[in-house]
Formats: C-alpha cells, structure tokens, sequence
C-alpha cells in the first residue's frame, strides 16, 4: 500500500495517534462513537447538495472508512486517501467484509493525488481533518485542484473559540470523556473566516455552513445554524 509521497503536510504525531486507536474504528461504542453518530448528518448535508449517485468522489483523510462507505452506499464511486496506513488497512478490511463495491483506499497526500488528478472528481470531501493537520491552506487548495469545475467541496472542522475550548477539549475530553484527551489541539482550529480566506484564495465559493450540537440529556447530535463549534462548508468550484 505505501506510495512514494513528494509532500507530506502532516504532523507525525497525529498519525501515532490515529494509529494507535486504528483497529477501533469500526466499534460504535468506542472513541470513534462520536463519528458513527454524526455520520447520517454528514451525509445527508453532503446528498442534498451533491446528488451523490452515480457521482465520483473522493474522501480526503478517510481514516476508517466510516463516511467513505456511507457515500458509496449512497450510489458514488468513491476513493479513500489519509497518511494513516493503519486506518487504511481498517477500511479496506471492513470493505472487504461487507461486501462492498466501487470503492478503494490509497496511502497518498492529498497534494500529491492533487497534482496526479486534478479535476477528476464531481464531489471532494474533506471532514474533521483540518484541525489536524500543519498547512489547512494546503489542503483547501488540494481539494479545489481534485474537484471538476463546478464540482462540489466539502470541509468540517472545529471554530477557535472560547466556547469550542470549553465544549471540544474540556467538556468533551475531560469531564464527558467523549474523545480521548489530547485529541484536540486548540491552536489547529479553524474560525469560519480563516476557512472561508483559504476557500476564496483556492477558488472556491462558499454556498453553505452549518454547525453540528450535542444534546448531552438526550445524547442526540443535530444540524444547527450555529458555526460557533463543529461546523460544516459546501462549496462549489468556480469554473475558469
């Protein structure tokens, strides 16, 4: 699976992170639960713009595979990439075992796919990856180089913020224990005008955001208009 990489835009240790928690992703009740969760919400926000049948898609930083396999059984054909062998590993596994067609991982940067396959994918995905990488901009301008004109763009990532601080880290973290602690890296979040910079300067227009909220009393996750926390972009390429 290894690939020759000419740009790494990661951090080391955020890859030994993900690695040592790889053979959980596919355990709803794990730390990845959180995912498993939210995954319907992602992929109906993602549907409801794109019309993923039929659709060629590429999921950057797929981890596990949990939004990938949902947007191929949602009628895409769809491509996993992430720097984590061992999450890919997992994926294709878990391919393998269900069955699972038009679908396929690779261990390769998105840089690097980018500049291998510009415009050859109707929808880009990118979530909850942003906030864990050294370059955001790099991989904004990756996507938009990997998605046709007129293609569609998705990112999710984490606002910076007070509030993030206390629901992400702190509550999520330490007091709830949702995620393991030092999941999170509060100077790596991303406020909604530093993704919508880095869109613009890519060629991207922002046709959408909306945020995610965590009812702890009913244990629901729902789709809110509030970005102060998780929050999702759709985006559309603007043709040249």
């Amino acid at each position: 699976m290894t690939e020759p990489a000419t740009h790494i835009n990661v951090d080391p240790s955020e890859i030994e992170k993900f690695s040592q928690l790889a053979h959980k992703w596919w355990d709803q009740e794990s730390e990845f639960k959180p995912l498993h969760r939210i995954n319907p919400l992602r992929l109906q926000y993602i549907d409801d713009y794109a019309s993923l049948k039929g659709k060629n898609v590429v999921d950057v930083g797929c981890g596990g595979g949990i939004l990938t396999e949902a947007i191929t059984q949602a009628g895409a054909t769809t491509l996993g990439v992430d720097l984590a062998e061992k999450s890919l590993k997992i994926a294709q596994l878990h391919a393998i075992e269900t069955e699972l067609q038009n679908v396929s991982y690779r261990l390769v940067s998105v840089e690097d796919l980018a500049a291998e396959q510009p415009k050859q994918f109707d929808v880009v995905v990118c979530m909850e990856m942003m906030e864990h990488v050294p370059d955001p901009a790099s991989v904004i301008r990756s996507c938009a180089q990997l998605a046709k004109d007129d293609g569609w763009i998705f990112f999710s990532t984490i606002n910076r913020n007070p509030k993030s601080y206390f629901q992400s880290i702190l509550a999520a973290e330490y007091i709830m224990g949702l995620l393991p602690r030092g999941t999170h890296d509060y100077k790596k979040f991303v406020t909604p005008a530093e993704m919508a910079r880095m869109c613009r300067n890519a060629g991207l227009e922002i046709v959408n955001f909306t945020g995610f909220t965590f009812n702890p009393l009913t244990d629901v996750y729902s789709l809110c208009d509030s970005i102060d926390v998780n929050y999702m972009a759709a985006c559309r390429k603007i043709q040249a």
